[in-house]
């Protein structure tokens, strides 16, 4: 028997024939990919603590963050989720600090294949590590910009053609078919030529770094089966999550009993025990 306590973060990911993960690695690291086919048992013990400032919560917002936390810090504003809505240069940022040193710094808008085609951004040091929180199973940067708001309008105008989100539920049950990204990328630029020109007048030619030959990634998780039906656990309903662990996808552990969202989970203190007998 196998038991470990701590507080969840997202799995820590590498990249190789099959991505690798691991749960815990503050409390020495539990690795997922050994325990497939394993039983396994993750009791929630009701406590909470901020991921931020590791205050205990009685709730969890944005992934496990305190109520306090949420409201004021920028990591937690809308515009994370939606770029093009930056407000830092209206002086209204919640974080001018933060902002300097995550969201002024050149980011990757790439393409990615996870239930379907999808464009995405994130700053270059994320790469790979964000497709691999996807579920992506393919992914091709198509553009070097120099902030986060100037991904995030390059990132709008490409979505109006390709969409800019994940069905999680057929991310879930299968590798989507492989596609051709590089002949998505040429009739994407092409379709958004008028729209990158504005841009590039808008904000300097320097901003937008199209890529043209930038290598595609292609990304194999550990699965044992997929899922017929996908019912996500949540420990706020249902303090005690069991099943045979099947896969892992993202940042889910796909059991026999139902799908849970570790990311989601974030702060919350869990006993995982798996029976290796």
């Amino acid at each position: 028997m196998t038991e470990i306590r701590g507080m969840l973060r997202k799995m820590q990911t590498e990249l190789a024939e099959v991505v690798s993960y691991t749960l815990l690695p503050e409390q020495g690291g539990l690795p997922v990919n050994d325990l497939l086919g394993l039983p396994m048992r993750l009791s929630f013990t009701g406590v909470i603590e901020c991921v931020a400032c590791k205050r205990l919560t009685k709730k969890s917002f944005n992934q496990g963050h305190c109520y306090p936390c949420f409201r004021k810090l920028a990591s937690c504003d809308t515009c994370i989720m939606s770029p093009a809505k930056c407000h830092l240069a209206e002086g209204t940022c919640r974080e001018p600090e933060w902002a300097a040193l995550n969201c002024q710094v050149p980011h990757i808008v790439y393409l990615a294949n996870t239930s379907s085609v999808k464009v995405g951004i994130t700053r270059g040091t994320q790469v790979p590590t964000r497709w691999m929180d996807q579920g992506a199973t393919q992914a091709k940067p198509i553009a070097r910009v120099q902030t986060r708001y100037q991904s995030g309008l390059l990132e709008v105008l490409c979505a109006r053609e390709v969409g800019d989100r994940t069905a999680w539920q057929k991310m879930l049950k299968g590798d989507s078919d492989p596609e051709d990204l590089e002949a998505i990328r040429k009739n994407l630029m092409e379709c958004c030529q008028e729209g990158i020109d504005d841009l590039k007048r808008q904000h300097g030619e320097a901003a937008f770094e199209l890529l043209e030959d930038a290598p595609e990634t292609t990304i194999r998780y550990p699965i044992l089966n997929w899922p017929e039906k996908v019912k996500a656990h949540n420990f706020d309903k249902q303090p005690v999550v069991e099943g045979t662990l099947m896969g892992i996808k993202g940042q889910y552990l796909i059991l026999d009993t139902g799908v849970l969202n570790i990311r989601k989970f974030g702060g919350y203190e869990v006993d995982i025990k798996v029976n290796q007998s």
